[in-house]
């Protein structure tokens, strides 16, 4: 099967930085996983992207030896079966608030004995290889969101889920179930402390942590507090920041205007 490069990445200490797409486009997709990122995660759930455009974004990106990740918008387990089935060499899933929530995920993302996920990955196959099915429990990652006040609270409980892999904080969620503004890079003492703290609790745990992040500077930090994986803005921030930049230059007003 082919190797996750994910997690050689992690096993060798040097981190992956992740690239994040919401536009539902092949092409958009293939020139992303032609720049040189380590992984890119399709993002199901804020992302405008359905399906069949999914599996043309997954095909496009296997030109490359970037990882494909996508996250999905919620726990529907059939759902979950079928993005790994097109492909996906890792999922991550929103919104996990409990050790019921992350066995349901691994139910849904791991073969018998690990789940009850069901045998058909027929793109798959094609892109990890024949002896997919004997390795895919080793070499998926599977990654649980923290992103609320319960959450937080269970997380020793989740990390403890046979079959998980860890977790990927949700900053903007998780100021928002604090009271607090919705944003990546946070400043704020209280939020800082508590992302601090589960990044603390997966080392404890030998679990992997990723985190969004709106900056490179911020990313790069969070490398050096202990995150393995690190998120670095969008392709749908990377077509604003690009415009305005050129704009800008030409000496004409940019909107700014940005989505998620």
């Amino acid at each position: 099967m082919r190797t996750n490069r994910i997690l050689s990445h992690i096993k060798e200490g040097t981190g992956v930085v992740n690239g994040w797409l919401s536009l539902p486009c092949g092409f958009s997709a293939e020139v992303m996983a032609h720049q040189g990122w380590d992984s890119l995660t399709i993002d199901m759930q804020h992302g405008l992207i359905d399906y069949p455009q999914l599996v043309e974004m997954l095909t496009a990106i296997s030109t490359t030896p970037t990882v494909p990740l996508v996250r999905v918008p919620s726990l529907e387990s059939g759902l979950i079966m079928k993005v790994l089935d097109a492909g996906a060499y890792g999922v991550i899933a929103p919104l996990i608030n409990s050790a019921e929530d992350a066995r349901a995920l691994v139910a849904a993302c791991r073969y018998p004995p690990l789940g009850v996920r069901s045998f058909g990955p027929h793109r798959a196959m094609l892109y990890a290889g024949n002896d997919y099915v004997t390795h895919a429990n080793h070499e998926l990652l599977v990654l649980a969101m923290i992103e609320t006040r319960e959450g937080v609270a269970n997380l020793e409980e989740i990390l403890a889920v046979e079959g998980l892999d860890g977790i990927y904080i949700g900053p903007a969620d998780l100021a928002l179930s604090h009271g607090k503004t919705p944003g990546f890079d946070h400043d704020d003492g209280e939020l800082d402390a508590i992302i601090q703290r589960l990044v603390d609790g997966c080392r404890q745990q030998g679990k992997i942590v990723g985190i969004h992040n709106g900056s490179a500077a911020h990313a790069r930090e969070m490398l050096a507090r202990g995150c393995d994986l690190v998120t670095v803005s969008s392709d749908a921030r990377m077509l604003v920041a690009g415009s305005s930049s050129i704009l800008q230059e030409m000496q004409r007003e940019a909107t700014g205007k940005a989505g998620y």
